[in-house]
């Protein structure tokens, strides 16, 4: 590994936020997917979940979308529901559904400085009546359109950065936030990935 790419790498790293994360239940279009992941990036989310209980797992993702953005986050596939929230149990302590509801909060109520999960739903139902009865709470993105719906991608994207405009001004992006073993696992997979895929000129 050059110097050059090493700095590069460690710097993403260092922006790197362990206490968010996406979830997305049975998003049909692995486009949408793959736009969420490039948002991922985007915002220094490493871990993202997978949790299809009504389609196949996915085998692969929307490329252009993604901009090979998949390449640098940690993937987990789920086909159960109950076993994924166990996860995100351990490792976040809120888990947030954004799903249309009277009771729902607006997002800019939301306090997303802590460590939080938020899950988006299918393109068409949304998410499940199980996953927002084991979640901590719901909350919607205001608008005030006649349309009261937005891309699946657009809306995390809009939260994301919500999240991350709360979380940069709590600092949470001049602290490292990575231990040392998962930095250096993660080092080791973006230097293989970039090998195998002749991607050094973008780097």
């Amino acid at each position: 590994m050059t110097p050059e790419r090493k700095e590069k790498l460690l710097t993403v790293l260092g922006k790197r936020q362990t206490g968010l994360t996406v979830v997305l239940e049975n998003v049909f279009d692995p486009h949408n997917i793959s736009a969420v992941m490039r948002t991922c990036d985007a915002v220094g989310v490493q871990d993202i979940y997978i949790l299809n209980t009504r389609i196949p797992r996915h085998k692969k993702w929307g490329a252009r979308s993604s901009s090979s953005a998949a390449k640098w986050l940690t993937i987990h596939q789920y086909d159960d529901s109950k076993a994924c929230f166990r996860d995100l149990r351990e490792k976040y302590d809120a888990v947030y559904t954004t799903h249309l509801s009277t009771g729902a909060k607006g997002l800019y109520e939301l306090d997303l400085t802590g460590s939080v999960a938020l899950v988006f739903g299918n393109e068409h139902s949304g998410v499940s009546e199980e996953c927002r009865e084991m979640a901590d709470g719901n909350f919607i993105i205001p608008q005030v359109g006649i349309i009261r719906s937005l891309n699946i991608s657009v809306a995390c994207a809009v939260t994301l950065y919500e999240a991350y405009r709360q979380k940069s001004l709590a600092g949470h992006y001049t602290r490292y936030n990575l231990d040392h073993a998962m930095k250096q696992d993660l080092l080791r997979q973006w230097d293989l990935a970039i090998n195998d895929n002749e991607e050094n000129s973008v780097l």
